[in-house]
């Protein structure tokens, strides 16, 4: 590799490193006696249902969309979860026919499409500022719908779970993150006034939730998975950290998208899987440990694969 090449892959291994300290600050907190075990469960909480609604709603209701590609950026991210999930549905008949269960293709589909905000969010805002963290959460505000549909969709279809469609709609619409993400586009876009006092409290609010949910992501790591990883555990890998970005920088190419954009969207791809996912996974019968497994080699392995994602979207960027 090029002298240039190593120095830009250090510049950009050393950005994101603080952001896999804080992740390891959790793996190692949540083994440590000088915190209760009951923390965890209720930050995690606090996390789902406070501080990133807080943080979604605060970006997206001050973001300034005006030199911004919206339609470009949220076409895209659209068109590359849709291709995704397509894609790896389309896989599920060679995988039934080597013996894979349902439940397991289940956690496989999931943790194959799924993303982690909080690490892309992190990254985003420490490699472009305000405009990544804009960035990646219209992106989220983009795919949060479609996304939970469909990974719901396969869980009922693959685990065996039976919902009604009254309690599968009623999961979706209170789902904070989309009220979060739906309530700051409305507020930006009609130019709703919010009283000056309570917005820099919601601001105070998501200002911790970067740190604190990147410390729970850690702590939901099971370390002892990533030793001996299942051969669906790497598969599922290689299809989020690798195969995942090559789509969603196509889609950005073909959209149209230019710019740091295109590096962004990239990253909201190459990211690990959404620890939720597993939350999910045990409620609707499917492969919860598969998938914790899966989420814990993905997170170690991104530490490897962001830095070549964010340099080869980089690229495309720079025309």
């Amino acid at each position: 590799m090029p002298t240039a090449e190593l120095a830009l892959m250090l510049i950009i291994f050393e950005s994101i490193l603080p952001i896999f300290l804080l992740v390891l600050l959790g793996v190692a907190l949540k083994r440590s006696p000088l915190i209760n075990g009951t923390f965890w469960e209720g930050l995690e909480q606090c996390g789902y249902y406070v501080l990133f609604p807080a943080l979604l709603f605060h970006t997206l209701a001050t973001a300034d969309f005006s030199s911004m590609e919206i339609s470009a950026i949220a076409v895209t991210a659209v068109a590359a979860v849709v291709a995704m999930c397509g894609l790896v549905l389309a896989l599920w008949p060679v995988l039934r026919r080597i013996g894979v269960p349902a439940s397991a293709f289940s956690s496989v589909f999931q943790t194959a499409t799924r993303w982690n905000a909080f690490i892309a969010l992190a990254i985003a805002q420490k490699i472009a500022g305000d405009y990544g963290l804009t960035v990646v959460a219209l992106v989220m505000a983009a795919i949060i719908l479609p996304i939970n549909f469909i990974n719901v969709g396969v869980l009922l279809r693959f685990s065996g779970a039976h919902m009604g469609f009254g309690t599968f709609a009623l999961r979706i619409i209170t789902n904070p993150m989309i009220i979060s993400c739906l309530l700051g586009v409305l507020v930006n876009q009609l130019g709703i006034p919010i009283y000056a006092p309570l917005m820099t409290t919601i601001d105070l609010v998501a200002r911790a939730a970067l740190s604190l949910g990147l410390i729970a992501v850690g702590a939901g790591l099971r370390v002892s998975d990533a030793l001996k990883p299942h051969p669906l555990v790497l598969f599922s890998t290689v299809l989020k950290l690798a195969f995942f970005p090559v789509v969603m920088i196509g889609a950005a190419l073909m959209a149209g998208v230019t710019g740091p954009a295109i590096t962004l969207l990239g990253l909201s791809a190459g990211v690990p899987t959404a620890m939720n996912g597993y939350i999910l996974a045990k409620k609707m019968g499917g492969d919860a440990e598969l998938y914790a497994a899966t989420a814990t080699v993905q997170t170690v392995f991104s530490f490897l694969t962001i830095p070549l994602v964010l340099m080869a979207a980089g690229q495309f960027a720079a025309g």
